[in-house]
């Protein structure tokens, strides 16, 4: 260390000098004194550090009081800025995960917001004056929209499937074809899910093959369960065979064992009516005599992140009584979501329109070209030079662990630029105050127009103009 780093150390300022200095620029009080305090220190000692490093040739001079005092403003700047943020999905993926899959109706978020900024009864009996259960605002609707004899939700699918297990299966057997042995997000795993349950999985078949044989000849008196996973996020093609659901059903009534079916996406639409792939509906799964049925609240059925079980009164009460269901339960802002999702499946026109899922998935190749037209026309009259804009055809995806396979039609605003490069204007389309999340394709950034809406026209164009035309033309 030399005699200049050492002069700069002795001119770093004190914590209490900085601290005054802060309080009498009314910056203080955003934050709570201890807080403040520690930013004092850490960004004082990480000067100290960058001074002392300067020993092997560069060179990190003493700030200034006021050149301190104004880092620590924006450090307290950045702490008050929300860091969830609402962006536009211009990826093409309907139900992406990384963006908070299912956006909420607009009945939904009136729901939420009037629940979530007062009062509500939430646990208590208007008609009775006395209190009530919380799920009993969604029971009816559950039972009414599936079939079900009774409905219980909890806070995710997963919780759902160890919910279930745990209550009917806890120290047993569960008997599931090794091709459904599903791995879902963040790297977990049903038979991962099943030991947290306490139950012990007993894997019958093969990969790509399961025959009802197989799970009579595993049935033995440590089993409690049948269970059947749809593999709602992967395809095995080819030499494939699997037990359909009625005849595992009236397997499980022989043997005097319930069946659990893990739907995952939850679907309560017809979607083959709209030209995409099979995928059986809670209805279906109801009505072939499943006694229990898991599956999302915020994939195919478009609403918020929960867990539904359905099924067989008894076995539901069972499932309502297990303590872990205190611990999972949703709270009132999901319930409120939940229910105004619901009330829109009533009528499946009204579904189609106002669930923004459903309208992605079923909306025709013109609609989403017409759409497209109306951004490419607000782009091109925005006097932007320095990118081109085009339209051209492509394929989304339903995403989410849903219809895996599936390409969707769609169309695609491609953006090229001239000043930069393609990867560079995609950062700055993710730096934008409203972000833009869009996909790279060679030099072209697209902006998949099946799931970006018309009322986010707003911010394409005018986070492109910021880009574009800095000076604010």
């Amino acid at each position: 260390m030399d005699d200049r780093q050492r002069l700069w150390l002795q001119q770093l300022p004190k914590i209490d000098e900085l601290m005054l200095l802060l309080e009498g620029q009314g910056v203080a009080d955003r934050v709570p004194k201890p807080l403040l305090k520690e930013l004092c220190r850490a960004t004082v000692e990480k000067r100290r550090q960058g001074i002392i490093a300067g020993s092997g040739g560069k060179e990190e001079p003493a700030p200034s009081l006021t050149g301190l005092a104004g880092e620590i403003t924006r450090q307290i700047d950045r702490l008050h800025t929300r860091r969830l943020r609402r962006v536009v999905n211009a990826t093409g993926v309907i139900l992406h995960t990384n963006l908070g899959r299912a956006p909420l109706s607009p009945a939904a978020r009136e729901c939420l917001l009037e629940i979530g900024c007062g009062y509500s009864n939430l646990e208590f009996d208007l008609v009775r004056g006395t209190r009530g259960l919380r799920y009993d605002h969604i029971e009816e609707l559950l039972r009414l929209l599936t079939g079900a004899e009774d409905a219980l939700v909890v806070n995710n699918n997963a919780a759902a499937v160890l919910l279930a297990l745990n209550s009917l299966a806890q120290g047993g057997e569960a008997v599931v074809s090794r091709g459904e042995l599903i791995e879902i997000g963040g790297e977990f795993r049903i038979p991962e899910v099943m030991e947290k349950g306490g139950v012990r999985l007993r894997e019958v078949g093969t990969t790509n093959r399961t025959r009802l044989r197989d799970y009579r000849e595993a049935v033995n008196p440590e089993t409690r369960l049948l269970m059947k996973i749809h593999t709602s996020n992967f395809k095995i093609v080819g030499f494939t065979e699997e037990v359909p659901l009625r005849d595992l059903v009236a397997l499980g009534r022989e043997c005097g064992l319930p069946v659990l079916n893990d739907l995952g996406s939850g679907c309560l639409f017809d979607l083959d009516r709209y030209g995409r792939q099979r995928e059986p509906t809670v209805e279906d799964v109801v009505t072939a005599g499943t006694d229990v049925v898991t599956f999302s609240g915020d994939k195919l059925l478009g609403g918020p992140q929960a867990g539904i079980i359905l099924g067989k009164r008894a076995l539901l009460e069972r499932i309502k009584k297990n303590p872990l269901n205190r611990a999972l339960r949703i709270d009132k802002l999901t319930l409120a979501a939940l229910e105004g999702t619901l009330i829109a499946y009533l009528n499946p026109r009204q579904a189609r329109s106002d669930l923004r899922v459903l309208k992605a998935l079923t909306e025709t190749r013109n609609e989403v070209r017409v759409r497209g037209k109306k951004l490419l026309r607000k782009l091109r009259t925005a006097g932007m030079t320095g990118v081109d804009f085009s339209l051209r055809e492509g394929t989304a995806a339903a995403g989410g662990g849903s219809l895996p396979g599936q390409e969707i039609p769609t169309f695609l605003v491609s953006l090229a630029p001239r000043s930069l490069s393609s990867s560079r204007l995609e950062e700055r389309l993710r730096g934008l105050e409203v972000p833009i999340i869009a996909r790279i394709d060679g030099e072209e950034v697209l902006l998949d127009m099946r799931t970006v809406a018309e009322e986010e026209f707003v911010f394409i164009v005018n986070g492109l103009r910021s880009i574009f035309f800095p000076d604010g033309r």
